[in-house]
Formats: C-alpha cells, sequence, structure tokens
C-alpha cells in the first residue's frame, strides 16, 4: 500500500485548508496544499459530491505523485429543492463570491417563515492512496439548521453567517472554530475519516 506520510489537499481555498489543517492535526501525515505543488484546480463536472470529490483527488494526485484528500461540500436548502447545492461556490455567478452568493440565497428566501428556511451542509471527502486507487476511502458528514434572514458573525466563511445550526441560538460564523470543528458537515466527515484510518 501506498505509504500515507505526505498527502496532498486537493483545495485552494484558504478557509477550508485551515479548518482541514485544524481537524486533521495528530495524524502523523503531512499535508500539503496543491497550490504549494502548482496544480490547479479540476475541472468539477460531476454531478454529485462524491463525484467531484474523487475527481479534484484523482487531479491532484495525478499531477503529483501523491496520496490525495479532497472534499466537496456545499449547503442544500429544503425550500429550493437542493439549491445552491454543488453550485455553492458559484451561486451567484462568480467561483468563491461570497458575500454576493450569500446575497443571492437571501434574495430567493425573501419572505419564507423560519419553519420553511431548512437546510444542511454537507461534505463528502475522499482519500486515494494513488490516481488509479479502484478503493478510495470515502465518507460523509452532514450539518442540519436552517438560514437566517440576515448574516450573524465574523467567522467561518462560505454561507456560515447565515446558517444557524439546529439547537444553537448562535450561527455557524458566532461559533468559536473548535466548537464549530467539533459539529460540522466537514468535522464529522473527518471523524468518519480518522476512524477508517485507525482502522487499517
Amino acid at each position: 500500500m501506498t505509504s500515507l506520510e505526505r498527502v496532498v489537499l486537493a483545495s485552494s481555498n484558504t478557509g477550508k485548508l485551515a479548518e482541514f489543517n485544524q481537524l486533521l492535526a495528530g495524524l502523523g501525515i503531512e499535508f500539503v496544499s496543491q497550490a504549494s505543488l502548482g496544480v490547479d484546480d479540476a475541472d468539477e463536472t460531476g454531478r454529485s459530491f462524491v463525484e467531484n470529490a474523487l475527481i479534484k483527488a484523482r487531479h491532484a494526485s495525478t499531477v503529483t505523485g501523491l496520496p490525495a484528500l479532497a472534499d466537496d461540500s456545499g449547503i442544500c436548502v429544503d425550500a429550493l429543492d437542493g439549491a445552491p447545492g454543488l453550485y455553492a461556490a458559484r451561486y451567484a455567478g462568480v467561483h468563491g463570491d461570497e458575500a454576493a452568493n450569500r446575497a443571492k440565497l437571501l434574495r430567493e428566501l425573501e419572505g419564507k417563515a423560519a419553519n420553511e428556511r431548512g437546510a444542511y451542509f454537507i461534505a463528502v471527502i475522499v482519500l486515494l492512496r494513488h490516481a488509479d486507487d479502484p478503493a478510495p476511502i470515502i465518507v460523509e458528514g452532514r450539518w442540519s439548521g436552517r438560514i437566517l434572514t440576515a448574516a450573524r458573525g465574523d467567522g467561518g466563511f462560505g454561507y456560515d453567517p447565515l446558517f444557524l445550526p439546529d439547537g444553537f441560538e448562535q450561527s455557524a460564523a458566532e461559533l468559536d472554530p473548535a466548537r464549530k470543528n467539533s459539529l460540522s458537515h466537514r468535522g464529522l466527515a473527518v471523524a468518519a475519516l480518522r476512524d477508517r484510518l485507525g482502522a487499517r
């Protein structure tokens, strides 16, 4: 089996990279960003979170020759038939324009009551030992809540200021980072990944 001492993180999202470095600390694995190795973002042409995560991991592993870890994540809103979903990062048309994405989501939900604003974050993580790995590790985490009527908090990134987790009075952007990481979709997926790695 290919060694997992050094793994490329198939993402250029700085917020996501920071979260992963916190969540994956202590595994005895050196995680390096794909950008630091000269790897461009892959074209996300999949029609599901799993497909996109596999595409990104395979691309990073093919270019670098290293094992690769990728995630694909988004927020799915019940009243919008699951949108933004796969297109969360480019919901307003420009990839990575977080303020525009949040503004569009608020417009789409204008007039909706609290009980009509249910949503969940989802993260799918894929770990490939090599580019042609026929049996990648695939794990998933979901974090349920609802969309607020206005942004709250300065922490996190993406849709965090609009997301009120079930059972909380604070938005995801108002939570302490360590607390958020223990609750979030990505945190749950990483916990599942840790379990899988520990079992190997």
